[in-house]
C-alpha cells in the first residue's frame, strides 16, 4: 500500500514535466497571486507598525501654580522623571521660560524690564514612550490623571489625536480591511481554481484512457493531486521571491523627511501562513477541478 502511493506521487511529480507551457502559465498565474496578496499584508504591517510607534508616545506639558516654592516644584520634577516609560523631560524655570520667550521673538523679544516680577510659572515638558505591551484603551488618560494630580501642578495640556487615530485604525481594520482580504482571498481561489482547471483540461484524454482501461479514481486522482501541490509550492516560494526583491527595491521609498518609514518584509510566520494558503488552495482547487 505504502510503496503504492509512493509509486503514484512519485508519477505524479513526473508528470509535472508533461505540458510544460500550462504548467508555467499555472505557476506564473500563483505568484502572482501570491505577490499581490504579500504587497497587501505588506502595507498593512508598515501601516501598523508606524501606527504602534506613535501609539505609543505621548507629550504632555505641563504648568505649576504661580508662586509655587522651588522646593515643591523640585520635587514633583523628581518624581516627574522617576515615573515608569519616560523618554524625555525638560523643564523650565520662570526664568528660562522668559528667555526661551525672548529668544523665540527675535529682536523684538526684549522682557528684560519683566525680570523683578517674572509672571511665567514653573512649566515643563514630558514625553512617555510606552511599550506596546503596557498599551491599552485609556492608558494616556491614566497618565493625565496621575500628573494632575502632583501637588503643585496648576494645569496639563495634552493632544489625544496619537491615540485617537490609533484606536480608529484598528476599528477601521476590524470592520473593513480584514474582511476586504477575506474576499480577496475568495477572488484567489476563484482565479488558480480556474486556471488549474484550464491546465488539467490539456490532460482530459490521458484521464478518460484511464478511466477506460479500468484504473481506479485514486489512481488518476492522486498524480493530479501531487502536480496542484508542486503548482501551488513552487509558484508560492515565486511569488515570495518576487515579493522580497519589490522589497528591497521599495524598502527606502519613504524614508525621508518628513516621512521617514522604513518598510518592513512580511514576519516569518505570516510568510509561512501565506505560501501554506496558496497551496493548500491550489491543492483544492486541484480536488474540485480532477472532480
Amino acid at each position: 500500500m505504502i510503496s503504492r502511493f509512493l509509486r503514484l506521487t512519485l508519477r505524479g511529480v513526473a508528470d509535472f514535466r508533461l505540458h510544460p507551457v500550462a504548467q508555467l502559465l499555472t505557476m506564473v498565474a500563483v505568484a502572482m497571486v501570491t505577490l499581490l496578496t504579500g504587497l497587501i499584508l505588506m502595507g498593512l504591517n508598515t501601516v501598523n507598525l508606524e501606527l504602534v510607534k506613535s501609539r505609543g508616545e505621548v507629550e504632555f506639558q505641563l504648568y505649576w501654580k504661580q508662586g509655587e516654592p522651588s522646593d515643591t516644584v523640585s520635587a514633583d520634577w523628581d518624581a516627574i522623571a522617576a515615573m515608569e516609560h519616560v523618554a524625555e523631560f525638560t523643564s523650565f524655570t520662570p526664568e528660562d521660560a522668559l528667555t526661551e520667550l525672548a529668544s523665540s521673538l527675535g529682536e523684538s523679544g526684549d522682557f528684560s524690564w519683566l525680570a523683578e516680577e517674572n509672571p511665567l510659572p514653573h512649566s515643563g515638558l514630558v514625553r512617555f514612550s510606552v511599550p506596546p505591551e503596557a498599551q491599552d484603551e485609556g492608558w494616556a488618560a491614566r497618565l493625565l490623571t496621575t500628573l494632575k494630580s502632583l501637588p503643585g501642578v496648576d494645569k496639563v495640556n495634552y493632544t489625544p489625536f496619537q491615540t485617537d487615530l490609533a484606536q480608529g485604525w484598528m476599528t477601521v481594520s476590524q470592520l473593513f480591511i480584514w474582511p476586504i482580504l477575506a474576499f480577496l482571498a475568495l477572488v484567489i481561489s476563484l482565479v488558480v481554481h480556474n486556471t488549474i482547471k484550464l491546465s488539467l483540461l490539456t490532460r482530459m484524454d490521458e484521464i478518460e484512457i484511464l478511466s477506460l482501461v479500468g484504473a481506479s479514481p485514486a489512481y488518476v486522482r492522486w498524480p493530479l493531486l501531487t502536480s496542484g501541490f508542486l503548482q501551488g509550492l513552487t509558484g508560492a516560494a515565486a511569488g515570495l521571491g518576487l515579493l522580497a526583491g519589490v522589497h528591497v527595491l521599495a524598502a527606502d521609498a519613504l524614508n525621508f523627511p518628513p516621512f521617514l518609514i522604513q518598510i518592513p518584509f512580511l514576519p516569518l510566520e505570516q510568510m509561512l501562513m501565506l505560501a501554506a494558503g496558496v497551496t493548500l488552495v491550489a491543492m483544492t482547487s486541484s480536488w474540485v477541478a480532477v472532480k
